[in-house]
């Protein structure tokens, strides 16, 4: 399994749309935790986007994981990066490939 590291961006008129979807992401991100696939997950200071790590065979499994994320299906992510990374220092060192 491969860890990648996947940034969100938000508008700032996305906020009403998040609002709403938020439930719904929060559970699929919690299933996806107890599944193992998300390691670390959360929304930056300034609300302008969000980061998660995930783990995933490869990218093109990881997109089908990222296609389920409520806020995708509901237009409220306006970009995305996502960087295959290798943690090798800390708690999520054991998960690197």
């Amino acid at each position: 399994m491969t860890v990648f590291a996947v940034e969100y961006v938000y508008d700032a008129e996305s906020s009403e749309i998040r609002d709403a979807s938020r439930p719904a992401h929060r559970e699929w991100t919690a299933g996806l935790a107890r599944e193992g696939a998300l390691l670390a997950s959360g929304p930056y200071g300034d609300g302008a986007g969000a980061l998660l790590i995930l783990k995933a065979a490869d990218e093109a499994a990881l997109n089908d994981i990222l296609r389920q994320d409520p806020f995708a299906a509901a237009g409220a992510i306006s970009g995305t990066r996502t960087t295959e990374w290798a943690p090798v220092t800390g708690l999520l060192a054991p998960h690197a490939a």
